[in-house]
C-alpha cells in the first residue's frame, strides 16, 4: 500500500482505528496533497502509456481537489487527456442541463476547465427512462471494468455514513443501481434545490462492491458536522447502517479530514485513553472538563480516584488532584466576565479582556445581517451601554436568503401606497408571483439585500448604535445571484482591510462557526484572517484583540472559552427583540437546516445550555452565557 500523506503518527496513538487516517489543520492543505496524488497518478500513468481511471465525486468536499488540479493543469501543463473518470452518482430523475445536475457540477468545476476527452467522462444518466435503469447500470458497471477498473476513487461522507448514494442499509456487495435518498441526505441538498421538497427522492450510484474494487479510495471530510460520523466509520464495527465502515475492509483506503472533522477521534477527543497524551496546559483542562462530565461531578468535587480511574494517572504525576482542580476553576472563573470591553480602572490580570483604553473602539464582523445580534446580541448589547464605540460590518448582503413571497410583499405594498411605482414593478410582481426558485435578477437581488441592510439597521438601533457606524460591504464572492458562490478575489481582502483600517478597532469581533467549510462563514472569516495577516504590522493592530464567536448551532468547548460574557434575563430578552428585527429570517426561514427551531429559540437554547455546563462545573448559576474564543495573530 503506497500512502502518499504524513504518518498519521504511531500505532498507539490509532489503535482504536481501523482505517488508515491523516488530520490536516486546513482542508486546503489536505486538497492539495490529494490533489498531487492524483496528479502523479496521472503522469506515471502516461510515462507507462496508459490510461488513468478516476473515481470522481460531487458535493463540497472535492471542490478545492478539483480547483488545485485546474491550476496545476494551467500552470504545470499537467494533462487529462489520459484520463478515463466514471462519476458516483446523480439524482434521478434529473435532466443534464439542470443547475443540480452532477453533469453540470463537474463541468463548472473541473471538465470545462482542463483537456479531458469527452469521450472518456461517464457520469450516471439522471434522463434514462425507468424501464431502462437497470441495464443502464450493468451498462455502467461493464464500462468501469472494460477501462480496466478505477485506480482512484475520490469519496465525501454523507451525515447518514453514505459514500456516493449508498445509505444506511446497503448491501456490501451492491454494485451501481437505483437508490431512495435517506431525508438527512435530501435536506443537506436544500440548498442547491431551494427547499427539501425540491429535492429527488432517488438516485443512480455505484455500488459498494464497485467502490471497494478501486485499487486506492481517499475519503475526504471537512467540518465538525461531520466529525460524528467519522468516528463511528473509523473506529466502529463494520456497519450496514454506516456505509463508510465497509471500507475498514479495504486494504487501500485512507481518510482524509481537516481538524474539526476529526474532533470525535479517540486520538483527539481523549487522546489520554491511547497513552500518548502530550499534556500542555490546553490537553489539561480539555481532561478536566472531560472528567466533570463523565462522573458528572463539580470541578472541585473531582477526588483522586476519579482521575485514577479514567485513564487521567498521569497528571497526577506533576500536581495533586486538588491543584488540577483548582487550576482548572480559576481558568473558567477568570473567563467570565460582565465586562467584555474590559472594566475601567480596574486590576485587568485576572480579566479576560484589558482595562485600558476604557473605551474601545469594536469592530464585530457579520457574515450575514443577522449572525451579530443571533450570536452575540447580548454582549454587542453590553459594550454599547457600557460605552464602547462599537461598529457592525455585514460581510455579505445575505440576499438570497429572502424568499420571492418577501421580496413580492414589499413590492406590493409599494405599488398599493405609490401608484406611480406601479409599472415599473408589474414585471417583477408577475415574475416573483410564478417562481418558487431563486431567481438569478440583478433588480430582485438588489430588492433583497435592501430589505436586509432596513432589518439589520432596526436591530442596531435598538441596540443603541448610530447608522453611521454600520457598514455593508457586499462582498463580490457572493454575489452571484444564486446558492453557488465565487471564490474570493483581491477585491473581497480589499474592502475587508479597508473598513479596518478605517476603524483603527481595539476589539475584533467574527464568527467562527466552521461548521461547513465551504460555507459563508468559514469564507468570510479567510478574508478577515487574510486581511489581519496583511495589517498585523500596522501600529494600531498592535493594540488590537481578535475574540472569535459562534453560531446558532454550536457552542466552543468549554475548555476553549477564552471569555464568557452572562446574560440577565432582560438581556436575553432584548437579544430576543433584536433577532425579531430580522423578519424576512423569521418564522419561514429559506436554510433552516435540519432544526426546525427557529433562530431565536436556537440561540437561546444554547446560551442557557453553556450557562448550565458553567454552573454544573461549579460557577455560578447564569441565565444565559455568551461565549468567545480568542485568535492570537
Amino acid at each position: 500500500m503506497t500512502i502518499s500523506y504524513k504518518s498519521p503518527g504511531t500505532l498507539e496513538a490509532t489503535r482504536f482505528e481501523k482505517i488508515h487516517s491523516v488530520i490536516f489543520k486546513e482542508s486546503k492543505e489536505a486538497s492539495k496533497i490529494v490533489a498531487n496524488e492524483i496528479a502523479d497518478l496521472i503522469r506515471k500513468k502516461q510515462k507507462e502509456n496508459k490510461n488513468c481511471v478516476l473515481g470522481l465525486a460531487t458535493g463540497s468536499s472535492p471542490i478545492s481537489v478539483y480547483n488545485e488540479l485546474v491550476r496545476m493543469h494551467n500552470d504545470e501543463g499537467l494533462s487529462f487527456s489520459n484520463v478515463i473518470s466514471y462519476n458516483l452518482d446523480e439524482y434521478f430523475p434529473m435532466s443534464k442541463v439542470d443547475l443540480q445536475s452532477y453533469v453540470y457540477f463537474m463541468k463548472i468545476h473541473l471538465f470545462d476547465h482542463i483537456d479531458i476527452k469527452k469521450e472518456n467522462i461517464h457520469i450516471p444518466d439522471g434522463s434514462i427512462a425507468s424501464d431502462k435503469i437497470n441495464k443502464y447500470c450493468a451498462s455502467y458497471e461493464k464500462s468501469i471494468s472494460d477501462s480496466g477498473g478505477i485506480d482512484f476513487q475520490l469519496l465525501g461522507i454523507g451525515r447518514t455514513g453514505h459514500i456516493g448514494f449508498n445509505e444506511p442499509g446497503s448491501n456490501y456487495d451492491s454494485s451501481t443501481r437505483l437508490v431512495h435518498l435517506d431525508y438527512l441526505t435530501r435536506n443537506d441538498a436544500r440548498k442547491a434545490f431551494v427547499g427539501i421538497e425540491n429535492v429527488p427522492t432517488t438516485a443512480i450510484t455505484m455500488g459498494i462492491r464497485t467502490i471497494r474494487k478501486s485499487k486506492r479510495v481517499v475519503l475526504m471530510a471537512w467540518g465538525n458536522n461531520k466529525s460524528s460520523v467519522v468516528s463511528k466509520a473509523i473506529e466502529g464495527e463494520i456497519d450496514s447502517n454506516i456505509p463508510a465502515s465497509f471500507l475498514q475492509k479495504h486494504k487501500n483506503a485512507t481518510f482524509v479530514l481537516d481538524q474539526s472533522a476529526s474532533e470525535e477521534l479517540t486520538r483527539v477527543k481523549t487522546p489520554w485513553r491511547t497513552g500518548q497524551a502530550n499534556w500542555n496546559e490546553e490537553l489539561k483542562a480539555k481532561a478536566v472538563a472531560w472528567l466533570c462530565e463523565k462522573t458528572n461531578k463539580s470541578v472541585l468535587n473531582l477526588t483522586e480516584s476519579d482521575y485514577n480511574e479514567n485513564n487521567l494517572s498521569e497528571l497526577l504525576l506533576e500536581k495533586s488532584y486538588y491543584d488540577l482542580n483548582l487550576d482548572f476553576y480559576k481558568r473558567i472563573f477568570r473567563s467570565i466576565t460582565g465586562w467584555p470591553g474590559g472594566k475601567p480602572n480596574s486590576d485587568d490580570n485576572g480579566r479576560p479582556e484589558r482595562s485600558k483604553p476604557s473605551k474601545k473602539r469594536v469592530l464585530i464582523f457579520s457574515p450575514h445581517p443577522d449572525d451579530d445580534v443571533i450570536s452575540m446580541g447580548g454582549t454587542f448589547d453590553r459594550l454599547v451601554s457600557q460605552g464602547h464605540e462599537v461598529h457592525v460590518v455585514y460581510q455579505t448582503s445575505g440576499n438570497i436568503a429572502v424568499s420571492n413571497s418577501d421580496v413580492l410583499k414589499f413590492l406590493e405594498v409599494i405599488n398599493s401606497t405609490f401608484p406611480d411605482c406601479k409599472c415599473k414593478n408589474e414585471e417583477l410582481i408577475g415574475l416573483l408571483r410564478n417562481s418558487t426558485e431563486i431567481i438569478n435578477n440583478t433588480r430582485v437581488r438588489e430588492i433583497a439585500a435592501t430589505i436586509r441592510e432596513k432589518e439589520s439597521l432596526a436591530a442596531t438601533r435598538f441596540i443603541g448604535i448610530p447608522d453611521s457606524n454600520v457598514h455593508f460591504l457586499k462582498l463580490p464572492f457572493y454575489e452571484t445571484g444564486g446558492i453557488k458562490k465565487s471564490t474570493p478575489t483581491v477585491l473581497d481582502l480589499k474592502l475587508t482591510t479597508e473598513i479596518i483600517s478605517k476603524i483603527k478597532p481595539h476589539q475584533i469581533y467574527a464568527a467562527g462557526d466552521l461548521a461547513d467549510p465551504h460555507g459563508t462563514h468559514k469564507v468570510c472569516l479567510d478574508i478577515l484572517f487574510d486581511a489581519i495577516e496583511k495589517l498585523k504590522n500596522e501600529s494600531f493592530m498592535k493594540d488590537c484583540w481578535v475574540w472569535l464567536y459562534r453560531g446558532a448551532w454550536h457552542e466552543w468547548p468549554i475548555h476553549e472559552i477564552d471569555m464568557a460574557v452572562p446574560m440577565s434575563p432582560f438581556q436575553v430578552l432584548r437579544k430576543r427583540k433584536a433577532i425579531f428585527y430580522h423578519q424576512t429570517q423569521k418564522d419561514n426561514v429559506m436554510f433552516q437546516g435540519d432544526d426546525n427551531r427557529e433562530f431565536w429559540v436556537r440561540t437561546e437554547d444554547r446560551n442557557r445550555a453553556i450557562a448550565k455546563k458553567f454552573r454544573d462545573i461549579g460557577m455560578s448559576d447564569y441565565s444565559a452565557i455568551e461565549t468567545f474564543k480568542r485568535y492570537h495573530f
